[in-house]
């Protein structure tokens, strides 16, 4: 893959999106070896990466939740539910759980206002959430994977 933009510094960007559609992230080795491809320093490599936020550093769970953070869902009480992702979990936004299944991303608005408060777990949309609802929800996953 990387052979074929070898030393072109204009290559970066795509180079990174299909390392991490591969890997499903950016692993350090990987912006490394296109750093040397490209002829370019690990740390410009880096740079560029953290500066857009469509690149991710560490894996992703089995299932990303995206937890609407968006105004009608903030009036919803979008902050109780995020209490008790942490207490349920034991992770905050940004955050893998330990066994690798859930992942959880806080995003700006997932555009179903008028389900608030709203997540999305993968493709699927849950709306009209509390914490009793969003329990039930996280043990059907967990009992999907036999947890």
């Amino acid at each position: 893959m990387i052979g074929e933009y070898k030393d072109n510094k204009g290559a970066l960007i795509p180079l990174l999106q299909k390392a991490q559609e591969h890997y499903g992230y950016l692993p350090e080795l990987v912006m490394s070896e296109v750093a040397k491809a490209l002829n370019m320093s690990s740390a410009d490599v880096y740079g560029v990466a953290t500066f857009y936020k469509q690149f991710r550093f560490n894996p992703m769970g089995k299932y990303v939740i995206k937890v609407c953070h968006g105004t009608a869902c903030h009036v919803a009480g979008v902050n109780i539910l995020d209490t008790m992702f942490d207490q349920v979990l034991k992770i905050k936004a940004g955050e893998t759980t330990e066994d690798g299944l859930f992942t959880i991303l806080s995003v700006a608005c997932l555009g179903c206002c008028s389900l608030a408060p709203v997540i999305m777990i993968n493709d699927e949309t849950y709306g009209h959430l509390n914490t009793d609802k969003l329990v039930k929800i996280i043990d059907s996953y967990r009992a999907k994977e036999g947890k």
